[in-house]
């Protein structure tokens, strides 16, 4: 089989930047418990279908989708975690192929309510369509996200 790195050098290397700002009406501890949440268990397609992910919340702990039978995706590694303000996972994530990613998410306590910042950064071989397609997935994400921290805000009081 040949190789060409000529062919490889052509398609180039590609960026994707994804920042995202989101504003949660509940405390900080329970945001972050929630992100881990819906990282894990809680993580959903865009129409409600469990993606079966597992996310291991400490330094080096995995981040993939467990499809059984020792089946399914790695998606990442925890590069950093400190409760409750800040969660950073390296690796492909969604991606397959020659990709490498970064995910922070930062957590901002203001008065009663959090501010979220997610930074999705990465570099490698995709195809354009698939920024706009994590762009929607992050936002879609981040709506889970609050809708559930404010839910248990809302039954803690």
């Amino acid at each position: 089989m040949a190789t060409s790195t000529a062919a490889a050098a052509a398609q180039g290397i590609d960026q994707l930047a994804i920042i995202k700002d989101e504003q949660i009406s509940a405390p900080i501890e329970i945001v972050f418990e929630t992100i881990l949440e819906q990282l894990g268990p809680g993580m959903q397609t865009m129409d409600g279908k469990s993606l079966h992910m597992k996310l291991e919340a400490w330094p080096g702990g995995r981040w993939f989708r467990d499809l059984g039978n020792n089946n399914g995706h790695l998606w990442g590694h925890v590069q950093a975690i400190r409760s409750p303000d800040l969660l950073e996972i390296y690796g492909p994530l969604m991606m397959s192929g020659a990709t490498v990613s970064g995910v922070q998410y930062r957590l901002f306590a203001e008065g009663g309510k959090t501010r979220v910042h997610l930074e999705h950064r990465a570099m490698g071989v995709f195809p354009p369509a698939a920024v706009d397609g994590m762009g929607k997935g992050w936002g879609a994400s981040l709506g889970q996200i609050r809708d559930a921290a404010e839910r248990k805000a809302k039954g803690a009081t």
